[in-house]
């Protein structure tokens, strides 16, 4: 199976996998499966520590490919569907992980509730 990973799954994963579950963490390890870091999120954690709300000390590229994880790139489709998609959602980052999960029709992996109110699928 090919799964997008949000920003906090990406985060926990490296640093506080105690913070998920247990199937979560099967399906992050389970080599069968592709494990996907959005370029969204990357853009996410620079944005964020560029101005100080989070502390990025490390390259996120850099330790995505380190622990396995494929990057994906923002597509010019995922981006087309950002303005027809219903606004359950106010955060632009998972808007656009969701429009990317939408577009690609891989499930996202997520502690965010909001995102199930969406037609993509949900780990």
């Amino acid at each position: 199976m090919k799964i997008i990973i949000d920003t906090h799954i990406y985060l926990w994963a490296l640093a506080e996998p105690f913070r998920l579950s247990d199937p979560k963490r099967s399906a992050l390890e389970d080599l069968a499966n592709t494990i996907y870091l959005s370029a969204v999120s990357i853009a996410e954690l620079m944005i964020k520590a560029s101005i100080g709300k989070i502390q990025i000390d490390f390259d996120p590229v850099a330790k995505a490919k380190e622990s396995g994880f494929s990057l994906l790139d923002f597509s010019s489709d995922a981006a087309l569907m950002l303005k027809d998609l219903p606004f359950h959602h106010k955060d632009p980052f998972d808007r656009m992980l969701i429009a990317q999960s939408i577009a690609t029709r891989y499930p996202i992996m997520t502690e965010d509730s909001k995102i199930t109110q969406y037609d993509c699928r949900v780990i």
